[in-house]
């Protein structure tokens, strides 16, 4: 298979329905509050643009 066969496929994703079950539920509060506090700290890092 070359790059040429790569671009004329496309990927077939389908979504599961059954997921839209965890959109407002919060899996994992105690890795959340962490990354939270970080970003408070610490801020967003610089994008290669910024530079």
């Amino acid at each position: 298979m070359n790059i040429n066969d790569l671009k004329k496929k496309k990927p077939i994703v389908t979504i599961d329905k059954s997921l839209d079950f965890f959109n407002d539920k919060i899996l994992f509060p105690e890795k959340l509050d962490k990354a939270n506090e970080m970003l408070k700290r610490h801020g967003l890092p610089l994008s290669k643009k910024s530079l």
